[in-house]
């Protein structure tokens, strides 16, 4: 098995170990992207409109030749339109060419956004993520900006500090990190269009911190970096692994959280292997 290092919080390797079975797994990007799509697909907002949209007005048609208030030879086009007092015509309504009409295809509410995956089969994509992350090529690929010789994933020893941003920045400068929330924040860019509200911007992805505890020191002081995100081991996804579906994320985890994590697939049974 792959030997990888543990870093203390001074950034200096303490010891090492041999990874768990897990990030052996082949890697199957096209099961990887499925599984980071039906993620994606979990986060969808249902859609449905309103039954009565454009009904809730007193237009109604008048074809009838002889009916009262037809606009038959009139000279304007006999639509539904607002009943005015005395057979007025008021405005058009209720069609979708008008003003406050009905949508033409409204979003349906019985439409299935959901992708679903077996369990299995999610549990082979995340494995199989797991182990694009401990490949080099693949995380430079990926875009992410370290030196070719660090060994992956990068295993810290505590989550009990650093206790502020500052000191992780320099822990992260201390493992060949610091490139990599550089190149995050220097490509930060305004979204295209036009905003009224804020959050009009994009950030890269850069490396993401898993642990075991969410409230620990070490996920509040990694949280603020730029393209960093925090993850609870517990609540893992395949699209934290492979966000867009492009696998091979750079991984920071914790050795507790990497015992949770070798204890979760241990709990699955029948797990496929390679």
């Amino acid at each position: 098995m792959k030997q990888v290092p543990i870093y203390s919080m001074d950034g200096k390797e303490i010891e090492r170990i041999s990874l768990p079975e897990i990030f052996s797994t082949k890697i199957n990007l096209y099961l990887i992207a499925r599984a980071a799509i039906a993620d994606q697909t979990q986060l969808y907002q249902p859609k449905g409109n309103y039954i009565y949209a454009g009904l809730e007005t007193s237009a109604k048609y008048r074809g009838r030749k002889e009916d009262y208030g037809s606009l038959k030879n009139r000279g304007q086009a006999r639509l539904p339109r607002e009943v005015l007092p005395d057979g007025g015509w008021g405005k058009v309504r209720r069609i979708p060419s008008s003003v406050k009409g009905r949508r033409a295809h409204p979003p349906k509410v019985e439409k299935k956004i959901v992708e679903k995956i077996n369990k299995k089969e999610y549990a082979k994509a995340l494995a199989s993520a797991l182990a694009a992350c401990t490949n080099i090529d693949f995380v430079l690929k990926r875009g992410h900006k370290i030196n070719k010789e660090l060994v992956l994933p990068i295993i810290l020893d505590s989550e009990d500090s650093p206790a502020k941003t500052s000191q992780a920045l320099k822990l992260f400068e201390k493992l060949g990190l610091k490139d990599d929330i550089l190149r995050a924040k220097q490509k930060t860019k305004k979204v295209s269009g036009i905003r009224l509200r804020k959050g009009g911007k994009k950030t890269p992805k850069s490396f993401l911190v898993v642990v075991e505890n969410l409230d620990s020191n070490l996920a509040k002081a990694s949280r603020n970096l730029p393209g960093v995100d925090v993850v609870d081991v517990k609540a893992l996804k395949v699209l934290d692994l492979a966000p867009g579906t492009h696998p091979a994320r750079l991984l920071v985890i914790s050795k507790k959280a990497l015992g949770a994590l070798v204890q979760k697939f241990s709990d699955l049974k029948n797990f496929a292997k390679g």
